[in-house]
């Protein structure tokens, strides 16, 4: 009896350790993101823009930075990217909007602090039970307004 409950409880242990080492970085596509219905019902009515993208002239910055989990059981890899990725842009459209800025701009990907920048793709991590995604990006002022 014993010894199948040693059996049991090292099976547990190395199912637990082999679960939680699964954190594979995915780079998915921007647009299709945002073209998403997730996207257009879950997004803020504040504009976003990802480095590199043009947007108008800037008066004033405020770099900020998030970090978001998402469950990711029973999902695949891209479905709980796409979710986490949503949060955590809201987030940022939600700091500029209650700190008075017109906009996020230079938005870029900092999974585990390793910066990735793109106009047309974002990362994120995904285990085998939590997704994440960290991004950093500037709160602005357009000088226009």
């Amino acid at each position: 009896m014993k010894f199948k409950a040693f059996v049991a409880v090292l099976a547990l242990t190395l199912f637990a350790s082999a679960a939680q080492a699964r954190d594979d970085v995915l780079t998915l596509p921007l647009q299709e993101l945002l073209d998403s219905a997730d996207a257009k019902s879950a997004l803020l009515d504040v504009p976003i823009y990802f480095a590199g993208q043009s947007h108008p002239e800037v008066e004033r910055v405020k770099e900020v930075t998030t970090s978001r989990k998402t469950n990711a059981f029973n999902k695949s890899d891209e479905e709980a990217c796409r979710w986490v990725m949503l949060s955590a842009l809201k987030v940022l459209q939600d700091a500029a909007q209650k700190q008075g800025y017109d906009a996020v701009v230079n938005i870029r990907s900092n999974y585990k602090h390793n910066e990735f920048a793109s106009d047309s793709e974002y990362q994120c991590g995904a285990g085998t039970f939590i997704a994440g995604a960290a991004l950093k990006a500037d709160l602005a002022h357009f000088a226009d307004k």
